[in-house]
């Protein structure tokens, strides 16, 4: 049997990575305002923060995507009571499969309109084409 070993510490970031982890933790307007300082200091420790912020897409991260991750941490918790923990397992696998279904419904009725407009195309160009070699 093999035994995985877990360090009960964390890894230490350089001083950058605590920067980036303390900033994360206040939110976008934190790296906002480190930007703006940046820009007041200095040019272009401003303009570096503004380029990594697009390009680690921290500019466009929207606090109900955190939300949403925090939500779904709390569906899957226990809450102590065996029944409504299997009442609730048993409700969302439900709800997914419904939702699975539904989404597969709209698939086909997205295909079948496809496909009705794709054969209406199809018989107006061979009329089209019928017109055209009787005259």
């Amino acid at each position: 049997m093999t035994q995985t070993y877990a360090p009960a510490y964390a890894p230490q970031h350089n001083w950058l990575g605590r920067a980036e982890d303390f900033l994360d933790e206040k939110g976008k307007a934190a790296w906002i305002a480190a930007m703006v300082v940046g820009f007041i200091a200095f040019w272009p420790v401003g303009l570096a923060l503004l380029a990594y912020m697009i390009w680690s897409k921290r500019m466009f991260k929207s606090s109900s995507c955190a939300k949403r991750t925090s939500h779904r941490q709390m569906t899957s918790r226990s809450t102590g009571n065996a029944a409504f923990d299997a009442y609730k397992a048993d409700t969302l696998a439900r709800l997914e499969e419904e939702q699975t279904n539904f989404e597969a419904f709209l698939t086909r009725l997205r295909d079948a309109k496809d496909k009705a407009e794709f054969d209406a195309f199809m018989a107006e160009r061979s009329t089209k084409s019928d017109d055209a070699q009787t005259a």
